[in-house]
């Protein structure tokens, strides 16, 4: 039988944050070609906040990281007018299809809503149907930095 997953709040000196920033960075770092490892690295631990936005969460089963997913002020460089955005949703693949990044979207969904947030948008390249089940609507498609891309929003309360 597996443990049950927990998601806390991650502040800029928590034992995760490097697996967090690793995971990202090799998830995404190719989106912005011109920040290093080190600098992706304490942009992560910036965005560390604690409440609101930004905030970064961490999932983990018995001590250890299984996910990550954050709220940012901004997250796509051509849509400054949009904000906050719920961003580096990310499971490794071997913990993916049990409902990890579900929980942790939702966790960001309630972080925002507890902080006055109505709307907040996202954007994904290939994972649309896991954001349409969980009540996020097709804003608009988007060539961002080489990527065909979906902006999504989510209107709470």
């Amino acid at each position: 039988m597996q443990s049950s997953i927990t998601i806390r709040r991650l502040d800029a000196a928590d034992s995760h944050l490097p697996h967090v920033a690793d995971w990202t960075f090799e998830s995404w770092g190719h989106l912005s070609p011109d920040m290093s490892r080190q600098q992706w690295s304490e942009e992560t631990a910036a965005n560390c906040g604690a409440g609101g936005v930004p905030s970064v969460f961490v999932a983990e089963r018995d001590g250890v990281p299984v996910g990550t997913a954050s709220l940012v002020v901004d997250d796509m460089s051509i849509r400054r007018d949009l904000s906050p955005w719920l961003a580096s949703v990310y499971v490794p693949t071997e913990q993916r299809g049990q409902g990890i990044a579900s929980a942790l979207v939702q966790r960001v969904e309630q972080e925002a809503s507890d902080n006055g947030i109505t709307t907040f948008h996202l954007y994904t390249p290939d994972q649309q149907s896991l954001y349409r089940r969980l009540g996020w609507q097709a804003v608009e498609d988007v060539d961002y930095r080489g990527e065909r891309v979906t902006i999504m929003r989510r209107q709470l309360g």
